[in-house]
C-alpha cells in the first residue's frame, strides 16, 4: 500500500513538472528595482532599473533600462537617475519554472554598458512584489537587483 501512495505522489510530480516545462505557462513582470551594490567599487554609485518581462505560448520578450546619475554622490542631484548606462531588449527563448523561481534565457540587442548585439541572456525571477530578487546575466556581466515596486508573477 506505501509503494502506491509513493507511486501517484512520483505521477503527480512528474505530471507538474511537464506541464511547468511544456505546458501553458505565463510568466510576467513589470518593476523598478535597485542593483545590489551599485556600480560596484570604489564608487558604489547606485543604480535603478526599470525592467519588464512577458512569456505566454512560447514567445516572450524582455526589458531592461538601467539608470544612473548624472551627478556625483552627495551633490545636488545625485539621487536623480536621469542616464541611460545599459538598454536590454530582447526576446525571450526559453523559460523553466521551478518552486518560486523561473529562469529564462533569450538573445538581446545591448546599448551602453556590455553593449553588442545578438547576446545571449539569462534571467532568474522570484515571484513576489517589492523585496523579490531578479538577477540578468549578460555580455559576461551579472546585475543582482531587489525589486523597490512593481511584481513578478508565474
Amino acid at each position: 500500500m506505501q509503494h502506491k501512495k509513493h507511486l501517484v505522489v512520483l505521477a503527480i510530480l512528474l505530471v507538474t513538472n511537464v506541464a511547468l516545462v511544456w505546458g501553458d505557462q505565463v510568466l510576467q513582470g513589470g518593476a523598478t528595482t535597485m542593483v545590489t551594490g551599485g556600480t560596484g567599487s570604489p564608487s558604489f554609485a547606485p543604480v535603478i532599473t526599470k525592467l519588464a518581462f512577458h512569456w505566454r505560448d512560447g514567445q516572450g520578450h524582455f526589458e531592461c533600462l538601467a539608470l544612473a546619475s548624472g551627478t556625483a554622490a552627495g551633490t545636488p542631484g545625485s539621487g536623480n537617475f536621469d542616464t541611460n548606462v545599459m538598454y536590454v531588449t530582447g526576446e525571450i527563448t526559453s523559460v523553466e519554472i521551478h518552486g518560486s523561481k523561473a529562469t529564462f534565457k533569450g538573445i538581446a540587442t545591448v546599448t551602453g554598458l556590455g553593449a553588442g548585439s545578438n547576446l545571449p541572456f539569462t534571467g532568474v525571477a522570484e515571484r513576489g512584489g517589492p523585496g523579490t530578487r531578479f538577477v540578468l546575466t549578460v555580455s559576461g556581466l551579472t546585475f543582482d537587483e531587489i525589486l523597490l515596486e512593481g511584481e513578478i508573477t508565474f
